[in-house]
């Protein structure tokens, strides 16, 4: 697997979980920013939100940043945009995959019409 698929599987890893699109979201929103602050927030234990927050970390969606005794997490948006790409190929494909049935389908009718 290439390096740019690597990251992409760990993006699209880490966003597979509903708790881990949550902790990103209240962090892209800049909101609370520690796992402390994020873990009051959801009802899962500050343990679960580290472990959350590491695959995130991981995937390179958040950044830690060691401040005293905690570590504040921000949101590192980069990573998004090779999904966001690979979103959009595919799209394209299944449009003009669509386009071309709707196409066949028109020609075939009976009727004439689209």
């Amino acid at each position: 697997m290439t390096p740019d698929a690597q990251r992409e599987q760990a993006v699209f890893s880490a966003l597979a979980d509903p708790t881990r699109r949550a902790l990103l979201r209240s962090i892209a929103a800049g909101e609370a920013s520690t796992a402390t602050e994020l873990a009051a927030r959801l009802p899962v234990s500050r343990q679960a939100v580290q472990k959350h927050l590491a695959l995130l970390e991981q995937a390179q969606l958040v950044d830690g940043e060691r401040v005293g005794r905690e570590t504040r997490f921000q949101a590192t948006p980069a990573p998004l945009a090779g999904a966001i790409d690979w979103m959009t190929a595919v799209g394209a494909q299944w449009d003009d995959r669509l386009a071309a049935l709707a196409r066949a389908a028109g020609a075939t009718d009976p009727r004439g019409g689209p």
